[in-house]
């Protein structure tokens, strides 16, 4: 049975390696496709009836890990769970073996992992579609996410103003990026230790010279949140850095979003948080629990972007 919806985009790129590779009008493709695929009717399209997504994981996940196997089985395909404990590449299979051997048995790879360098390497030498499913850098297929739930709140990212605040880590560095390829405003306020990368604020302003959007950073929360519509956080100290979370906590002082600095955005603010959240650290479970707070439509809509990239990727 073959469907076909008329928004599918035709992505240039065979694999999702970072938002920075997808041109403006593919990421809005993805997210029309996206919420087509959230319509009740179109829950169980069998668009991928047949393929097989292998997921690599050397790093846990919640979000990650159910979203793309429920969204490959409600396409009529199947998700496979590889633990790198239960593979041979934890046990020092080099990564091109591994993406060369999967290739002959998969139509598609996620990897969620530590390094960029992991996924650009399985990319490499991969015959199938490979999507990042997060590193260190990057973590586009959350932000795709977090675009389709602006998209429903505001009708349209662009014009918009996000204020992120808290660690200049991979979801600072590919909201920026998000936010700077649809026409979005940012604001970024960390602490200076923990800014992020001037090459990631480089690239990111280079992106919004083209699309008319502001990227900004700042030291001070209260400037970034200024008037904003979108409030983001993310915890302080993030998989990997849990011996930092002390040492961290004394420099995040000041970088709580709480009810105070929340008052300086828009009255029709939402809050967003791409969980786990840690309650009184980062935000107070006021702010996640409130009338603002979109935290989980925000984690519901991971199963539809996904789904939207698992068909633009593997659908052919």
């Amino acid at each position: 049975m073959t469907i076909a919806l008329p928004l599918a985009p035709q992505l240039v790129q065979n694999h999702l390696l970072s938002l920075k590779d997808y041109s403006s009008s593919e990421i809005l493709d993805l997210l029309s496709l996206a919420a087509d695929l959230k319509k009740p009717e179109n829950k169980y399209l069998p668009l991928l009836e047949g393929k097989v997504l292998g997921m690599i994981f050397e790093k846990s996940s919640t979000r990650t890990r159910v979203s793309f196997e429920a969204g490959m089985l409600q396409l009529g395909g199947h998700a496979m769970h590889l633990s790198t404990r239960d593979i041979q590449m934890g046990r020092g299979e080099t990564i091109a073996d591994t993406a060369k051997v999967l290739s002959g048995y998969l139509d598609g790879i996620m990897i969620r992992t530590y390094h960029q360098d992991t996924v650009k390497e399985l990319a490499e030498h991969s015959s199938v579609p490979v999507i990042n499913g997060l590193t260190d850098d990057f973590h586009p297929c959350q932000v795709l996410a977090d675009l389709l739930t602006i998209q429903e709140h505001f009708g349209t990212a662009a014009g918009k103003k996000m204020a992120y605040i808290g660690d200049g880590n991979n979801m600072a560095n590919s909201l920026m990026i998000g936010a700077a390829k649809v026409g979005m405003d940012i604001s970024i306020a960390a602490p200076a230790k923990y800014a992020p990368k001037p090459e990631m604020v480089a690239l990111a302003q280079e992106i919004a010279q083209g699309t008319g959007a502001k990227v900004h950073v700042t030291i001070d929360p209260v400037e970034a949140v200024k008037d904003c519509d979108v409030i983001y956080t993310d915890v302080w100290a993030s998989m990997g850095q849990e011996q930092e979370a002390l040492e961290r906590m004394e420099h995040f002082k000041g970088f709580q979003v709480n009810e105070a600095l929340a008052a300086h955005a828009n009255e029709n603010y939402i809050f967003m948080h791409c969980l786990p959240a840690h309650r009184e650290e980062e935000v107070t479970t006021g702010i996640l629990e409130g009338p603002h707070s979109v935290v989980f439509q925000e984690a519901e809509n991971r199963l539809h972007a996904q789904k939207a990239l698992l068909v633009a990727l593997m659908a052919n």
